[in-house]
């Protein structure tokens, strides 16, 4: 089942207090990035966002699970947008944790054959 819209708009909107924050599709479903970097994925209307070494020791005992058959598992995050001062300090940890993006090769220019 694809997420929803709505589902979107409520998560983005209830961390609206983390400036950067975003979510785009990707394959189907969404990213979250902030800062430009991939903190976490939004699938079948339920958020993960990567378990790094800063961010598991704020969430002890969160679920773990997988965001689509084959996937590393990912702390499942729904509940703790119940509270998104802690959901944010979560986001602020993977974002440090992560490595920058690759820049993006530039594109080969196609030039017709005369």
């Amino acid at each position: 089942m694809p997420t929803s819209p709505a589902t979107i708009a409520h998560i983005l909107d209830t961390l609206a207090d983390l400036p950067g924050l975003r979510a785009a599709k990707m394959f189907g479903e969404y990213g979250l990035y902030l800062e430009n970097k991939v903190v976490g994925l939004i699938c079948d209307d339920q958020l993960f966002i990567k378990p790094t070494a800063s961010a598991l020791p704020l969430l002890p005992g969160i679920p773990m699970g997988p965001p689509y058959p084959g996937a590393k598992p990912q702390m499942m995050m729904n509940e703790t947008l119940d509270d998104p001062d802690l959901a944010i300090r979560v986001l602020r940890a993977v974002a440090a944790d992560v490595p920058e993006p690759k820049p993006k090769k530039p594109k080969a220019s196609r030039t017709k054959a005369k």
